[in-house]
């Protein structure tokens, strides 16, 4: 089959991942790309998701060397996977199951589980923990990835006619190329900068409604806007999103301060979450019709209830004749999430929502409990301190003497000299022990908070390429 032709075949019979362009044109704001999927009943939806588990297992069988190969190893009849509670029994792959079924480790990428003639994109991620996990994407994978996308800007209010800029890189990264086919489907347009670093007549001349990166990005260019001398205010943007990496709310509802705007949060990855939040706030929305997401303890080896913490497992859902260029089932996002309800949402839809998902290569582990750089950015973004502070933060965690912990939390000041320190450190140590109850009562024993101000541009993070992390250990 050509890809044009391939295309055609898709187009044919994905009326239910994409609706027809036009009907999506007419619909108003803030209402549903796709109502008869969004909106469908929890009975009706889970079997829609039996249908398409049955159907994914089928063809990671038939089309995936790593699956054919795993079923096997672990005595799994294909057959018998007949619904999403059945993969709760099935074992759970990792970035490092990945990595060890691609080259050079194999010669062929075993998880690749369409044609070359199929693919149309090759994706890695950034590669930090080693060598970076490939991924392949057939036109059909763009097409439900924009759908994806595209639920969540009509979600929170965009439609036809919105002007977006995207300050998210073109590349490797699936995310800006994603948000930009959805732009399509939706009515947008997009202006695609990449960077927050864009010439002010950007939004001079075009005047967007809307703009998408993440919260030091959008606060840098707050900034730089004022020192030029326009209020972000007084801009044309009517809402900002924020995506790439997770955040307080209280980095929130700064960033939303300083704007005067809505903020909206979405999630995504390469390997195709694609979450976002509604207008109405109550987490982030599942597309549950195309990635099965389950919540999973590795402590305790066994998935965890709603409620619970754990890491987020997905599979990805493919509809009875759709192809796929890499199959995932019951895949180990290294993220940690929490499955908030699955009952309808006051906004209508009736996808289950979930947490805001929090990175577990920015997790470190402190006396036994887990830190994450959203707890510390809580104490930093104290909304008494933020007239002090510019919001760059960086934290570092040491071996102390004896077994002890110390952890030193640098946070930039806009003018170091006028900070009552004192009040700052305060501030974060009382937020801290809120967030962490569990080391309060070890702070200034066993674990040692060192907390100081630094002046503008002297965090070390300023000297690091790409995005830096702010939580680091150092033991």
């Amino acid at each position: 089959m050509t890809r044009d032709s391939g295309v055609v075949v898709f187009l044919s019979r994905m009326g239910n991942i994409i609706s027809d362009c036009d009907t999506c044109l007419r619909m108003e704001r803030g209402t549903f790309f796709d109502p008869s999927i969004e909106t469908l009943d929890r009975k009706d939806l889970d079997a829609l998701v039996d249908e398409r588990v049955r159907y994914t297992i089928a063809y990671a069988a038939e089309n995936s060397p790593f699956y054919r190969h795993w079923f096997a190893e672990h005595g799994i009849r294909p057959k018998d996977i007949r619904e999403h509670e059945d993969l709760l029994d099935l074992p759970i792959v990792s970035g490092k199951t990945l990595r060890e079924n691609q080259p050079p480790l194999t010669s062929e990428f075993m998880f690749r589980s369409a044609p070359w003639e199929e693919i149309f994109t090759v994706h890695e991620t950034s590669g930090t923990s080693g060598t970076p996990k490939s991924f392949f994407l057939t036109w059909e994978d763009w097409m439900r990835y924009a759908a994806k996308y595209a639920r969540i800007f009509v979600s929170q209010g965009f439609g036809k006619g919105d002007r977006v800029v995207i300050c998210a890189s073109y590349g490797m990264n699936v995310g800006a190329n994603t948000m930009t086919l959805a732009a399509r489907e939706i009515g947008m347009t997009i202006i695609p900068t990449g960077k927050c670093s864009f010439p002010r007549r950007i939004l001079e001349s075009y005047r967007p409604t809307g703009i998408v990166g993440s919260v030091f990005k959008l606060l840098h260019l707050a900034e730089r806007l004022t020192s030029e001398g326009t209020d972000p205010r007084e801009t044309s943007l009517e809402r900002l999103v924020v995506g790439g990496e997770s955040f307080s709310e209280e980095a929130r509802a700064y960033l939303s301060q300083v704007w005067d705007r809505e903020v909206y949060n979405t999630y995504g990855s390469t390997e195709g979450t694609m979450c976002g939040e509604c207008r109405k706030k109550q987490g982030l929305h599942v597309p549950e019709d195309l990635v099965h997401l389950d919540v999973y303890d590795p402590a305790l080896r066994s998935f965890v209830r709603d409620g619970e913490c754990g890491r987020a497992i997905l599979t990805t859902l493919l509809p009875p004749g759709g192809r796929c260029g890499s199959l995932l089932i019951n895949y180990d996002t290294e993220d940690t999430t929490v499955v908030m309800d699955r009952g309808p949402c006051p906004c209508g839809r009736t996808h289950m929502r979930i947490y805001t998902p929090q990175r577990e290569a920015e997790t470190v582990w402190i006396l036994g409990t887990p830190v994450n750089k959203v707890d510390i950015e809580r104490g930093v973004f104290h909304p008494d301190s933020m007239q002090y502070l510019t919001g760059e933060y960086e934290a570092f965690v040491y071996s102390g003497d004896h077994g002890s912990v110390v952890l030193r939390v640098r946070m930039e000041a806009k003018d170091s000299a006028r900070v009552p320190r004192d009040d700052v450190a305060g501030r974060f140590l009382s937020s801290f022990s809120r967030s962490k109850p569990s080391l309060a009562p070890l702070i200034g024993d066993e674990l040692s908070v060192i907390i100081s101000i630094e002046p503008p541009g002297s965090l070390e993070l300023y000297q690091v390429k790409g995005r830096p992390k702010r939580l680091v250990d150092r033991r």
